[in-house]
């Protein structure tokens, strides 16, 4: 919450329901309900003993009242010096039996509402995990991370909060009513009618001073998206460069002055706010005293009233107004509850894309002999990727793949592992199609290194050993020398335990490459995928990688997305795709004389490139 917006605190507090909230208010049913309660079904003794402990508290919340009210009636006014230290003495011992309840009962929703979090939480990761690459790619990366933290947050807090919490309400009300009507019942009956004096006007003043604070809100984003874009490296230059400093100065000064204008009215309306409950909560009281008072001085009607009575009525007046305040919100909190339920059920309902079929197969050995029989696909229907690519790669042979942007190389290759599952045809390995072998079994014997190389924010040691988690250091040195890399890494100040940062951001692109495919050698998979990995490279960098390629390649099934030379040349076979179709296939020097649009390609973005290099 940014500054000048203050958290509303207090009776009739609670934010209500937004239009938005409403239209998307999930329907309340029994299978709903019984989904939610499913969560909480290996908790029930818990909850038992929470309900327990929550009655007993609202019990021995009665006490202090009554027992002020007896030290006034019997203590003080009778006189009796002894029964007062008693019931003080008494008092101080169910307060702190009162507070330890407190702690039990926190504790007992604490462990509930976290193991409740911790299964839920497993549960959404082991389903995303399962979640297919077309998932990803479909779904923003900060809709997935609030599912899984702030949304089950606020489960949590539902359950340790809110249910119980209603629980709490419900049982301080019933209690406090049964005490009064059993003390007075014309008290008490005055008391329950000045109870919507209390809590209405207050509400009413707290939905508008909320109406404020939103729109503050609102202003304040505005002016965090003007300082993020105008104050970064980036806005900054732009803004120099089209003279638009006075411009953005004018946009600045104009949402601020906004800004400033309703936090004073928000303060103001908090002040109205903060008025309404002083003389609400004033008055109750008043009231009370002088309804007693007459019963005691002029009316003397119905049961007798004491001192200490009208005191007690006093206290447990009090007592009632916090829970028939939240109560009256129970409609908003049951509504926000049951969307964020909702919200993770979405979720965790989506069907797997891409599973083991129920006879999935776990051959022993891959040799990699890859088929394309046929295959098409498309991420959308109207709109195919590739169309009837029937080709094979035969065991230890190198295949070549080269077209123009977007003519579905990257698809082709990521069909293999099964990133996306073909929607016509089939590929197939050792004569297994790939939807029949599990997926561990498969992925465990496919290599590939993409253009857009991947590390995770740890040590060169740990991205190396998630392609093989038991490597020896010796077998982690081979393979970073095979693919060019060791004397770098061993020249760093922590050597192999080097954190290489968030997306490895501390190291190059031609470091970072080297070590993916260090990790792949450390793999070493019957079957490679090579995903135009030295595209985004320099001269030395590409050297580097293709002096560690080409000896990764021999006696290996490979399918490579080429970018370079030297790649094509080396390839036993060439594939030429162009809007996801197959137009040309075989050795290089066949395709050069016989295939225009290999030619083309060939001369625009192989052998030009290398003509103006040698020219520099």
């Amino acid at each position: 919450m940014p500054p000048g917006m203050p958290p509303m605190r207090g009776p009739g507090h609670h934010r209500p329901l937004t239009e938005e909230e409403k239209r998307q208010a999930p329907k309340l049913s029994a299978a709903l309900l019984k989904r939610i309660f499913s969560y909480l079904k290996p908790y029930w003794k818990r909850l038992l003993w929470v309900v327990l402990i929550i009655l007993l508290s609202a019990g021995l919340g009665l006490l202090p009242s009554v027992l002020t009210g007896r030290m006034i009636d019997d203590g003080l006014i009778a006189g009796q010096w002894n029964v007062l230290v008693q019931l003080i003495l008494l008092s101080l011992l169910v307060t702190l039996v009162s507070n330890l309840v407190h702690i039990l009962q926190s504790y007992l929703n604490a462990t509930i509402a976290q193991n409740i979090s911790y299964d839920m939480k497993n549960e959404m990761y082991a389903h995303l995990q399962r979640m297919s690459h077309r998932f990803y790619t479909n779904r923003p990366q900060g809709e997935l991370i609030t599912r899984m933290t702030s949304d089950i947050s606020g489960v949590q807090s539902v359950i340790a909060n809110t249910m119980t919490g209603m629980l709490s309400n419900v049982a301080v009300l019933v209690t406090s009513l049964v005490a009064m009507y059993q003390i007075h019942w014309m008290l008490a009956t005055v008391g329950v009618l000045l109870l919507p004096f209390f809590v209405l006007p207050a509400r009413i003043v707290a939905r508008y001073r909320w109406k404020i604070a939103s729109r503050t809100q609102e202003k304040w984003d505005d002016m965090n998206q003007i300082l993020n874009e105008t104050m970064s490296v980036s806005g900054q230059m732009l803004v120099k460069l089209f003279n638009k400093e006075d411009t953005e100065y004018q946009k600045f000064r104009t949402v601020n002055g906004e800004t400033r204008r309703l936090s004073i009215r928000e303060t103001v309306a908090g002040g109205w706010f903060r008025m309404a409950i002083d003389t609400f909560i004033g008055i109750g009281p008043l009231l009370m005293y002088l309804v007693g008072g007459l019963l005691m001085l002029q009316w003397p009607i119905g049961p007798t009233v004491s001192v200490g009575d009208i005191t007690i009525m006093v206290t447990l007046l009090h007592r009632m107004f916090r829970p028939v305040d939240q109560l009256l919100s129970i409609s908003v909190d049951i509504t926000r509850s049951l969307a964020l339920f909702s919200r993770i059920f979405e979720y965790l309902d989506i069907p797997p894309e891409i599973e083991d079929r129920p006879n999935a197969q776990a051959p022993e050995v891959i040799q990699g002999n890859l088929r394309f029989e046929h295959v098409a696909f498309s991420y959308h229907p109207d709109k195919p990727i590739l169309r009837d690519i029937d080709f094979s790669v035969d065991c230890g042979k190198n295949v070549a793949v080269v077209g123009t942007s977007g003519a579905g190389k990257t698809t082709l290759i990521s069909l293999i592992p099964r990133l996306y599952d073909v929607i016509g045809g089939r590929i197939t390995v050792d004569g297994l199609d790939l939807r029949d072998i599990k997926l561990d079994v498969l992925r465990r014997n496919i290599g590939m290194v993409t253009q857009d190389t991947y590390l995770f924010n740890d040590t060169i040691r740990e991205n190396l050993l998630y392609a093989k988690p038991d490597a020896t250091q010796e077998e982690l040195e081979d393979a970073c020398r095979k693919a060019n890399i060791h004397e770098f890494i061993a020249a760093l100040p922590d050597g192999y335990d080097t954190v290489v940062g968030n997306r490895g951001l501390k190291l190059s692109g031609g470091e970072k490459q080297r070590i993916s495919l260090a990790r792949v050698i450390l793999k070493d998979p019957p079957i490679l995928l090579l995903d135009e990995a030295t595209s985004s490279l320099d001269s030395i960098s590409e050297s580097h990688i293709q002096d560690a390629i080409q000896p990764l390649l021999r006696n290996r099934t490979s399918l490579v997305v080429a970018h370079r030379l030297s790649t094509i040349l080396s390839a036993d076979e060439i594939l030429v795709i162009e809007n996801g179709v197959i137009v040309g296939r075989g050795p290089h020097h066949r395709l050069v004389e016989e295939n225009d649009r290999y030619r083309e390609l060939y001369e625009t973005q192989f052998l030009r490139p290398l003509e103006n290099a040698e020219k520099e």
